[in-house]
Formats: structure tokens, sequence, C-alpha cells
């Protein structure tokens, strides 16, 4: 969400009326790359650039094309093939051995199907959504349809005609009807939205083929939500660290106390002696960091009820099942989805000794909770590693 945010926030400073750009998004991978489906790059005339759809080795070629894109003013699919071992080819030095489809969209003033227009609705999300993009149409089957451009030097072919009336179209689906409604793709729309319910459930974008059809399905997920309860000086640095990762969050404290440092580095604040409590949904992980062991028990207890899956508790091992303990002698134990939720002492195995280490052991816990996995070393993972 991170980048799409970025992308948006610049594309939005931008006059489209003076200065032309495109944005230019990666809409299919098979096998390895360094950047998955879904990574963009906004691309303006005068040849600046924000974001990236691999290690470093394909933007040259795709700001080129890009500013071709905007001069010819149609979008356009093409395959940058990094399996080969020809020096001559784009990409080679990846060494990722993949296969990557990149979508060039020229930006338009006014224009109401504008991508990031779409995009720009979707970066305050706090459920899963999906955004549908058509990203390979036949020519014989497409009005006014242009020959591909081909470039033998390069590790490049079309993967789309360019010019095509479909190319591009970008479509959000929020619910079945209002996708059948407002996206108007005739008989492609319920396999469409079979994909897109196997998408949702699944959490994973895809790049699905219908005929002569391709169409890029993006899951696009809300950001993770810290909800930090405690005023310390590390709260700042964990707040810090997740600001960078592109993560909104609440930091709930004695107001008349807080730091300003502290206050600067969270989304959002809150009195915890006056205001609501925090909004605390799915994408939500709750961390007790209050140092006090009273206060921690009583925020436990509140937020207990709430659906966050993630529950995290700074301190010892000991100091936690004493919490438990009471809660249990107070007629209140924990039941089986609250032990799996809770995660004491939080963070990862690292040795994190400093504010800064514990912070990154925690936001690392974070991430591969949400994300399903364990927190081991890569090295040790069978298969792809963003499979």
């Amino acid at each position: 969400m991170k980048e799409i945010r970025t992308i948006v926030d610049a594309w939005r400073s931008i006059d489209l009326h003076e200065t032309r750009a495109a944005l230019v998004t990666v809409v299919r991978v098979e096998g390895s790359s360094y950047r998955r489906a879904g990574a963009r790059m906004l691309v303006l005339d005068n040849g600046t650039y924000l974001g990236g759809i691999s290690g470093g080795c394909l933007e040259g070629d795709a700001l080129r094309r890009a500013q071709k894109g905007i001069a010819l003013g149609r979008p356009s699919v093409i395959t940058y093939d990094t399996t080969q071992d020809d020096d001559y080819q784009i990409g080679v030095g990846l060494g990722c051995q993949g296969i990557i489809d990149v979508l060039f969209t020229p930006l338009h003033a006014d224009d109401p199907l504008c991508p990031l227009r779409l995009l720009s609705g979707l970066t305050a999300t706090r459920v899963p959504v999906v955004l549908t993009t058509i990203t390979g149409v036949a020519s014989g089957n497409a009005a006014n349809a242009t020959a591909a451009a081909t470039n033998t030097a390069a590790s490049t072919t079309n993967a789309a005609t360019a010019g095509t009336p479909l190319l591009g179209k970008t479509c959000v689906y929020r619910d079945q009807d209002s996708f059948r409604e407002n996206c108007a793709l005739g008989e492609l729309v319920d396999p469409i939205l079979d994909d897109i319910r196997q998408a949702l459930a699944d959490r994973t974008s895809r790049s699905v083929a219908y005929g002569d059809t391709r169409v890029f399905i993006e899951v696009i997920l809300p950001a993770i939500h810290i909800v930090a309860y405690g005023g310390n000086y590390d709260i700042r640095t964990l707040l810090n660290q997740a600001r960078e990762l592109g993560w909104d969050s609440t930091v709930i404290l004695n107001a008349s106390r807080a730091d300003k440092t502290l206050v600067a580095a969270a989304t959002r604040v809150l009195d915890s002696k006056k205001d609501p409590a925090p909004a605390i949904d799915d994408y939500t992980a709750v961390l007790l960091m209050s140092h006090d062991y009273r206060t921690d028990s009583e925020n436990l207890q509140k937020v207990l009820p709430s659906p966050a899956s993630y529950i995290g508790l700074l301190g010892p091992r000991k100091r936690a099942t004493r919490i438990f303990e009471a809660l249990a002698e107070a007629g209140t134990p924990l039941d089986g989805n609250d032990q799996r939720r809770i995660y004491a002492p939080a963070g990862l195995d690292i040795g994190a000794a400093t504010p800064e280490e514990i912070a990154l052991s925690i936001l690392a816990e974070v991430r591969s909770h949400f994300a399903g996995r364990q927190g081991a070393s890569l090295r040790l993972r069978e298969g792809s590693i963003y499979s």
C-alpha cells in the first residue's frame, strides 16, 4: 500500500494539462522476479519517475517505453524475458529467471477511468478490494488494432496489441452487482467474478486468460494498522519504523504527558483519559507497551473483544503468565482463540536488545503474522519465497 499511496500523492500534485505522465505496472510474473505483480512506477515526460518494477535492471528500458507511450497516447504491454543468458538482453542482470509482463498506461487529464484516480479511492480501505485490468487483447478481436512493436535487441516482446480500446481498461470490484453494472465486460463478467471470489478467498493477485483476453486481478489489502497502548520512548521508535513501512498507527496514551516527537510519529493519537476506543479491524495489530502490569492487564481486557488477530504483549513471559492467571482467577480465562492471537512476549527471536532492535523484532513478527508465515530464515523455505 505504501507504494500506491506515494504514487497517488505524486499524481495528485501533477497538472496533467501541463505535464504528461504514464503509469507502469507489473501485471504478470512467471517464474522468479525481484518485484511481484502490482509493482508500479509513475513516469513523467521529463524523464523522472517514482516507484519501481524490478531491482533496477528494467527501469531504464521501462522509462524509455513509458515516454514513447506518453508520446503515442496509447497503452501497451511489454514482456521482459530474463530467463535467457544472452548478455545483450535487458534484465539478464537480474538473474531471476522470470518472465514479466509490464503494462504502460498514458495518463490523461479528467479521465474518469484513470487507474490512479481509481487507486486514489482505495488508499484508505480497511477491507480487501480488487482491481481488474485488461492486459491482453487479440488483435483480431479488437477494433483499431495496431501492429505490436518489437525489439529484437532486447529481451522484450509485445504481449498485447497496443492501441486497442480494451487494453488497460480498469475496474474496481466492491460487490458483484456494481461490478456487473459499471465494468460492462459482457460475457467475460461471470468467469471474471468467479476468479475474483477465489482471489479474495486466497488474498492473492493473479493473471488469468479468458480465451484471447487476459485480465490482471489484483487484490489490494489494507495497510497494516498498529494500535499501541503506552507513551514511553520505545513506542516512538516502533512508530517511526512502522511509518517507514507505510503502515498506519494509532497510539493511546496520557496526552498531557505525551512527547511531541512520539505524537508526530503516529498517524493518530488518542487520549487514554477521554477519547473513544481506537478503531480495530482484521488488519490491526494491537501492542500493549505501557511497561505497567496493571495498565497492560486492563488494556488487554479492553481489546480481547475486538477482532484484532494479533495482540502483542511486551515484557517477560512470567509477567504475561501472571496476567493470564489473574484473568482466570477473576472468572475470565482466555479461550483457545485468545491464546492463538496473543503473542507474549511479542517479537521474533532475533536477539533484540535495544529499543530499535525490539521494534524491528515486533514489526517483523506482525508482518509474518499477516502474511501467514512462520518468520523463519528464507534459506529454510522450500519453493518460491513469494508463494
